[in-house]
């Protein structure tokens, strides 16, 4: 029996691209540069920094810049954090429907804490989620299974009670590794890896209504 069911944020739950895309083109706006249409950098909205500050200058880890451009890009984004991101189209009532059978519901994302707690906030999040556990709550973020388990204890729940839904691989691998039965949603960012159907998830689903077909 499914007693809980965890999501990741960005991508899953949420659509925050165009807050962290707005981040990144404040930094080339900065310097001169033309800011980048969205859509470039929406699929790589659930890479974080790594992954925009990647697209927008072609500064990777471990470049003598990336850490300066990293911290840059991170400060604009926690000064304009909810300006135009939204809960996807169907995520509230499906919160709701899980409320209405008494199923626990929490967020396990690799977004530091430092934005977490206040998006979860602004987004209603409070008083409703059962955990919410960032990126920064445990010593490993995904795709080690530590933040999903701990989630669970959080939730006072047996791991294989749990439904993980995310739309990035490592969301799959992380929720596999903790003994979670996974969904992977077509409506997020989904990176640029292999296809989704090939992350190993238990389930690929395209609408937030279709986790309920998976209790």
């Amino acid at each position: 029996m499914i007693r809980c069911v965890l999501f990741d944020l960005d991508g899953t739950l949420a659509d925050t691209a165009p807050d962290l895309a707005g981040a990144l083109n404040k930094m080339r706006a900065d310097r001169g540069l033309e800011a980048m249409p969205l859509e470039p950098l929406r699929r790589m909205a659930s890479s974080g920094a790594r992954g925009l500050v990647g697209v927008g200058f072609g500064i990777k880890p471990g470049d003598a810049q990336y850490e300066q451009y990293k911290t840059e890009f991170l400060n604009n984004y926690q000064s304009a954090l909810f300006v135009h991101s939204r809960l996807f189209d169907g995520i509230e009532a499906l919160l709701g429907d899980l409320e209405k059978r008494d199923l626990a519901w929490g967020v396990v994302t690799n977004k530091a804490s430092r934005f977490t707690d206040p998006l979860s906030q602004l987004m209603g999040f409070t008083g409703r989620a059962a955990c919410v556990v960032s990126g920064d709550t445990t010593p490993h973020a995904k795709p080690h299974p530590a933040p999903l388990l701990h989630a669970a204890e959080l939730c006072k729940v047996d791991p294989a009670a749990c439904i993980y839904v995310g739309d990035d691989l490592r969301d799959i691998q992380a929720g596999r590794a903790a003994g979670m039965k996974t969904l992977a949603v077509t409506w997020g960012y989904m990176g640029d890896g292999e296809p989704v159907q090939q992350w190993g998830a238990d389930a690929v689903i395209a609408t937030p209504p279709e986790v309920l077909q998976h209790l």
